[in-house]
């Protein structure tokens, strides 16, 4: 992986950061890269997987943020031999198919999660179907939400949603401040189940969808499913692979 792109966010020092190594390494145009540097923090790691999603180049991000979470430790010392040695992990995005109020369908990819979160003073009511089989008739709440395990660490974590491990094959549906029904804490999903949403009392009471930065709002329903023909190769140092991190947060106390 000599052929490095490098990209960073608009901070002063990751830019500052992207010249010295671009100095030290050289920069590759994007269609002779072997490898993507993402130098930022977990937002701009999202955005580069977005961004560069159909390349299926692997992406190394060097944490110039804050948490770093998806991120490596910065560092300007042999790029080339920590490249070599980085441990792939794949990630399948989830796709958003949403139909709004006035009939108007977008499709979106989310690589944390989908939520759908109500727009007014009004709680949601939100009828829940996996693979046609109707779960959850009327879900009264703030939000419903569906997450990769990438993002069960994030939104889905602070919604009292389980941690999944990365190759453990399922997904996390999990509700956001639920009224009725009290005792329904959310369900661990097969990856391959098809997720249908039902908004009730849409006019009433309207509900946006949101796939990571992309909001859909006045959703009728919302259909959320595992993409997996799409493929995202992030790259980690060994000792800090993305399997093992999110392993190790189901034990920070």
């Amino acid at each position: 992986m000599s052929k490095i792109h490098f990209t960073s966010s608009d901070t002063e020092n990751a830019q500052a950061a992207c010249k010295r190594l671009i100095h030290q390494y050289g920069q590759n145009r994007i269609l002779e890269a072997e490898v993507i540097v993402a130098l930022g923090g977990d937002g701009f790691m999202l955005e580069t997987m977005h961004r560069y999603m159909a390349s299926e180049l692997p992406i190394y991000g060097m944490n110039q943020g804050t948490v770093g979470f998806l991120l490596n430790n910065y560092s300007e010392d042999d790029l080339y031999g920590r490249l070599s040695k980085g441990k792939i992990t794949k990630l399948h995005p989830l796709k958003m198919t949403a139909k709004d109020m006035n009939g108007k369908i977008t499709e979106v990819l989310a690589i944390n999660e989908v939520s759908l979160l109500r727009e007014s003073r009004q709680t949601a009511k939100i009828q829940i179907a996996i693979d046609g089989n109707i779960k959850v008739e009327e879900l009264t709440c703030d939000g419903v939400l569906v997450a990769t395990p990438a993002g069960s660490t994030a939104y889905n974590f602070s919604a009292h949603g389980p941690i999944l491990p990365v190759n453990a094959g399922v997904l996390a549906l999990t509700p956001i401040s639920a009224f009725r029904p009290r005792r329904w804490r959310g369900a661990i999903l097969p990856r391959e189940a098809k997720i249908e949403f039902e908004i009730q009392e849409s006019k009433k009471r309207p509900v946006s969808a949101v796939a990571d930065a992309v909001e859909i709002r006045d959703v009728s329903s919302v259909i959320v499913e595992e993409a997996p023909e799409i493929t995202i190769h992030l790259l980690f140092d060994p000792e800090h692979n993305l399997e093992q991190r999110i392993l190790d947060e189901q034990f920070i106390l």
